[in-house]
């Protein structure tokens, strides 16, 4: 007779070990809405960036110091204020009313004037407009009449018709960072075409305005059609118009004239800039523990923390930036050859300062195989002999004038 097997609980099957799960990636201590909060201050509201400081950062994108400030809202203007080093330029108040006023003016009626002035110049191939649309562009905050903006663009652009946007609200990301920006108006033609209408208080006399104005009004403008281009792409129908109308008084009156400007130079110009731009949140990690911007805080604190972020000083900022005034007195003081301009900087190649441009061009320092120094060693020579012959030529003028006044006086005394 056979056993029979050993009665009991089955056998227990050993589990297999489980591999420990990775640990869930933390949050980041502060977003970067907080951390440029916490930089420019607790109780400080953020201040706005504008199309006109855009095209400035634009031009000048080595700039990390400006590039981190205005992408914090920070006041530039209280800052120098509160650093000694305030800017003596600005907008005055009686500008401010003047342009205000003939913006009114060429608006009211329903934008009948702008509209006539844009068909003359850019109307080929449309009808006259009558009565153009005037869409409410009203929303919370400025996310909500961005949002507002873009679906009136799209529904102007499927009504066939004339459409006119007053102030309305675009976005456009700079360096990581959204940045809103409110042109003049944006009409939208019946064949979907988007023109920005950029309007001037500085007058057009004989059709023909200031060149350094119309060139920072097209340099402003340009970034209106970047931040179009964003909504266009995503919009069926759109086209964006690289021929903005310039809205000006006409010679001493105040009468609005036009005139179409070609930003398509300006706007490749700009996009290639910005694109150039270091991110905020890099340039905000690399900053010390405790930095703020704040105006309120001691000379002391607000020196360091500005003093933290490398900046890219040129004689062009003195137009442009509020704080060119500081950066150039920093400059100055440790004699960078930055503040001769950006073509003398460009043709030093790697000599940073005047201390060492001059030992260079003196033969004290720098090497003779580079083609740097051995044009200002060749130039310092030059200046050298140059200041020889004139003290020579001075020297035989001086004992000419001399023996023809002692002759003279030789004569004198004979008689």
């Amino acid at each position: 007779m056979s056993e029979s097997p050993a009665s009991g609980p089955p056998p227990q099957i050993p589990a297999q070990p489980t591999a420990p799960r990775p640990p869930a990636p933390r949050p980041p201590a502060t977003t970067l809405r907080q951390r440029l909060a916490e930089l420019r201050g607790p109780s400080v509201a953020p201040h706005p960036l504008d199309a006109r400081a855009l095209a400035a950062l634009a031009a000048n994108p080595g700039c990390r110091r400006r590039a981190l400030l205005d992408g914090a809202g920070v006041d530039k203007a209280a800052v120098a204020t509160a650093l000694g080093s305030p800017a003596p330029f600005g907008q005055s108040q009686f500008a401010l009313v003047r342009g205000n006023a003939f913006e009114a003016k060429v608006k009211a009626d329903g934008g009948t004037e702008l509209l006539r002035l844009l068909f003359e110049r850019l109307g080929a191939g449309a009808d006259a407009p009558g009565e153009a649309v005037l869409p409410d562009l009203t929303a919370a905050g400025p996310e909500g009449r961005t949002a507002r903006t873009a679906l009136a663009l799209r529904e102007a652009t499927a009504s066939d018709g004339w459409t006119l946007l007053d102030h309305p609200m675009l976005a456009l990301e700079v360096a990581g960072s959204p940045v809103y920006l409110e042109p003049d108006a944006v009409v939208v033609h019946p064949d979907g075409t988007w023109t920005v209408v950029e309007i001037k208080s500085f007058p057009m006399i004989d059709a023909s305005a200031d060149a350094a104005k119309v060139g920072a009004a097209a340099r402003q403008s340009a970034v209106y059609v970047l931040a179009l281009e964003r909504i266009a792409s995503v919009t069926e129908g759109a086209q964006v118009g690289h021929r903005v109308l310039l809205v000006c008084p006409k010679d001493f009156s105040n009468l609005p004239t036009a005139s179409v400007v070609d930003v398509r130079k300006q706007r490749a110009v700009t996009r290639r800039q910005l694109t150039r731009l270091t991110r905020i949140e890099d340039i905000a990690a690399a900053l010390p523990d405790g930095a703020t911007f704040d105006p309120g805080c001691t000379r002391q604190e607000l020196g360091t923390a500005v003093e933290a972020v490398p900046a890219a000083y040129a004689p062009e900022c003195l137009s442009a930036c509020e704080l060119a005034f500081h950066c150039r007195a920093r400059s100055r003081a440790e004699g960078a050859v930055e503040t001769l301009g950006r073509g003398v900087h460009g043709e030093l190649g790697g000599l940073t300062t005047v201390a060492g441009v001059l030992a260079a061009a003196s033969g004290k320092e720098g090497d003779p195989a580079d083609p740097t120094v051995a044009a200002l060693r060749r130039a310092a020579a030059l200046r050298a002999e140059a200041l020889e012959t004139a003290e020579a030529l001075e020297t035989a003028e001086a004992l000419e004038t001399a023996e023809a006044l002692e002759t003279a006086d030789g004569g004198a005394r004979c008689r």
